[in-house]
């Protein structure tokens, strides 16, 4: 007998669950109506919530901003439970306001948890602690364009996807906040700062449902866009702006569910580094994604946590039931994404380039969309970003510095300019975040994940192209080193051996095989900074001690952890490098982790796979080992390599092809890796472009339609 549906329709001032609650309706009744129409329960969410919040409130930190958010929601909870909030002084926070008050990067994230402190919490701080956050919000700089006091340099980063979303929040709710007030910086009041803000936001939020997340699945940078947007569910007066945060929260969490194994996020990234990337426990996404889905029986990491903390004490977002389902979801599935804009700095100079998707490069309204994007250093936006740079005096911050020479070169010639960007793009377009197609093969014991063609041979920065996952810390990715290893106690960002590609691969993948090209196609510049090059080895992360079993046979090597496998192969012959680790950090490993191929140019082949699937373990190695393969090395080419084309038959897959300039066939069929949907994997499907996305799992349904700013949530009882 067909069962009845229980609906909740989001409308008006419906964001999400809890934000659905009406202004007169007892939170706890609404609570628990929501908890029965398709989001997780009002149970589960308080439990999950208040075992963090236990977690991480065993001491309190004064000095920390989000600890101090974490103690003050567990005592309005717990009667019981002590808060000292005599001790969040001024002088504690005082390095927070230095960082503030310094224009230093990332200070923009600490004024976004002083937002939710103050919010949320000042009627329990000491005044003084009080006037000294809103002193804050009335001094800050909002936005490159504003002014900047005389001698000071301003090394914040404003641009990218994730600095401009908590840029135009803290703005906006500053504003709101203090509408009246003069903010002294450039001496409008909060209500024009408000104003401002929030058509920026809505702006950015359109950008991000039309074309996807530009540092797509990051495993760092998707926790700096999920607390923002939980902030403005949580405290914008604007029902607009509440619904539409609140909608694209459920978009973000859904591509994370998604991408889940073991409670790692443990695919392709647009950006990620070696200090996240190694292990689920060190990912920025890892506390809010155990919080929410549980997927994990290791500890919560941090009582700091920006995401876990804004998740524990929210009252008004909860996630909807469908999401949750997708996390757990015991299916073996295909996940395929198309993200992004496309521009090609390689491409021939002309005057006045067409814009690809409507925002001109010549715009001064544009820049916020191309510098996102790492455009700056492409020869369409060039002269923009030089007239940006000279106009609000950026040349001196720790960011454009290093290029102030080649700026100089050119001079007030953008015809120079532009040739000079193009002949130099394979380096100096390091960091261009362009169109991307993502696919994600996922089945209960092992993922793999690849971002296929992505602009092959270029220098790369915190790219990362491809990985095998088969557990929170059992897993598999090949890289062109940047430069080598350094030593120290830890693995900086800065350390391109393991984080981002000296030169990035040709890479495609289909179902469990994942084939990546390496192949530099750029010869490093003495104009252009040293970093941006590659050193004359190819390498995987691969971390022995984490697998149950390993084998070797000729140039492969396999793993198993649990009933999950995975093999790889290198066309150069691969050995264990080892690092003294009283020199190099590991992370605490003591089995070796990192193989290497010698040669710049190589062929790295991953197969996963798994019990269900392939049987046995040896019965996984002994097929693959012995599965007939090819490789053709390409003539060189002005002094770099040419590429390979390459052949396998993979005991899975059938007859895989796949080269330098030749597409990706599969038993002679030739498969298209650009296919431009925004989503196609069983739970969604939906066009590059579209505003209307359905979700199903496990008899829930969530549906968000951005044009009618609707959004409905269905369960089956």
């Amino acid at each position: 007998m067909r069962r009845s549906l229980a609906v909740v329709v989001s409308a008006g001032l419906a964001v999400s669950a809890m934000a659905s609650i009406d202004s007169n309706e007892p939170a706890a009744a609404a609570s628990e109506r929501l908890s029965r129409a398709g989001y997780v329960s009002k149970d589960y969410q308080w439990s999950r919530a208040t075992g963090y919040l236990h977690y991480a409130t065993q001491s309190l930190s004064p000095s920390s901003i989000t600890n101090v958010i974490a103690h003050a929601e567990r005592a309005r909870r717990d009667p019981a439970f002590h808060f000292d909030s005599a001790l969040v002084t001024p002088a504690a926070l005082q390095g927070s306001f230095a960082q503030i008050d310094g224009f230093k990067d990332t200070s923009d994230f600490t004024m976004l948890y002083l937002t939710n402190l103050w919010q949320g919490y000042r009627d329990m701080l000491r005044p003084d602690t009080v006037a000294a956050i809103e002193q804050r919000f009335v001094a800050f700089k909002y936005w490159f364009t504003d002014p900047q006091p005389a001698g000071v340099i301003d090394d914040r980063y404003y641009w990218s996807e994730n600095h401009r979303i908590i840029f135009h929040t803290i703005e906006y709710l500053a504003g709101q906040a203090l509408p009246t007030t003069t903010f002294t910086n450039d001496n409008n009041t909060g209500a024009h700062h408000r104003d401002i803000a929030r058509q920026r936001i809505l702006d950015w939020i359109d950008e991000k449902v039309k074309f996807g997340f530009t540092e797509w699945h990051s495993d760092v940078y998707y926790q700096k866009d999920l607390t923002p947007l939980l902030t403005l569910v949580e405290f914008a007066d604007d029902p607009l702006i509440r619904r539409r945060a609140a909608m694209l929260l459920d978009l973000l969490l859904a591509d994370i569910a998604m991408h889940l194994r073991q409670n790692n996020f443990g695919t392709t990234h647009g950006r990620s580094y070696m200090k996240d990337k190694n292990k689920a426990a060190d990912q920025d996404t890892y506390n809010a994604t155990k919080l929410l889905f549980d997927l994990t029986p290791n500890h919560y990491t941090s009582a700091s946590d920006a995401g876990a903390v804004l998740l524990a004490r929210a009252r008004r977002y909860r996630v909807p039931q469908v999401i949750w389902n997708i996390a757990h979801s015991r299916r073996t599935f295909v996940d395929q994404e198309h993200m992004g804009v496309a521009i090609d700095p390689e491409s021939p100079v002309t005057a006045n380039p067409p814009a690809p998707v409507g925002y001109e490069f010549n715009k001064p309204e544009s820049v916020p969309f191309w510098f996102e994007r790492a455009a700056q250093t492409s020869w369409q936006e060039i002269e923009l970003t030089i007239a940006t740079l000279d106009q609000y005096n950026l040349w001196t911050s720790q960011f454009y510095s290093p290029f102030k020479a080649l700026r100089d070169v050119v001079g007030s010639d953008m015809d120079l300019a532009r040739l000079l960007t193009q002949s130099l793009s394979p380096q100096l377009s390091f960091a261009l975040l362009s169109e991307v197609d993502t696919y994600t093969y996922r089945s209960p014991d092992v993922m793999l994940s690849t971002a296929q063609d992505y602009r092959k041979g270029m220098h790369g920065d915190q790219h990362h192209i491809s990985q095998a996952t088969l557990d929170d810390t059992a897993i598999v990715f090949t890289q062109s080193p940047k430069n080598d290893n350094m030593p120290g106690t830890g693995w900086p960002d800065s350390n391109g051996y393991f984080t981002g590609n000296g030169a990035l691969p040709r890479a495609a993948q289909r179902g469990t095989v994942s084939v990546s090209l390496y192949a530099p196609q750029f010869v490093p510049n003495p104009l252009l900074p040293p970093e941006l090059g590659y050193i004359d080895k190819t390498h995987a992360y691969f971390p022995t001690e984490h697998f149950d079993e390993m084998r070797q046979e000729g140039n492969w090597t396999f793993g198993r952890k649990g009933n999950g496998y995975v093999a790889l192969w290198s066309w150069r012959t691969p050995y264990w490098q080892a690092w003294d680790p009283a020199v190099y950090f590991n992370n605490g490993l003591t089995q070796p982790f990192d193989l290497v191929a010698d040669g710049a140019d190589n062929v790295w082949i991953t197969e996963v796979g798994d019990l269900r699937h392939n049987g046995s373990f040896d019965a996984f190695v002994a097929v693959t080992a012995n599965a007939p393969l090819a490789v053709s090395q390409l003539p060189a080419v002005d002094g770099h390599p040419g590429g390979f084309d390459m052949s396998y038959q993979s005991p899975s897959q059938g007859a895989i092809t796949f080269g330098w300039n030749n597409p990706l066939t599969v038993n002679g069929t030739p498969i298209d890796i650009h296919r431009r949907l925004r989503y196609d994997n069983p739970f969604v499907r939906a066009e590059v472009g579209a505003q209307r996305f359905r979700f199903r799992a496990e008899g829930s349904e969530l549906l968000l339609d951005f044009d009618k700013n609707y959004r409905e949530t269905k369960q089956r009882r």
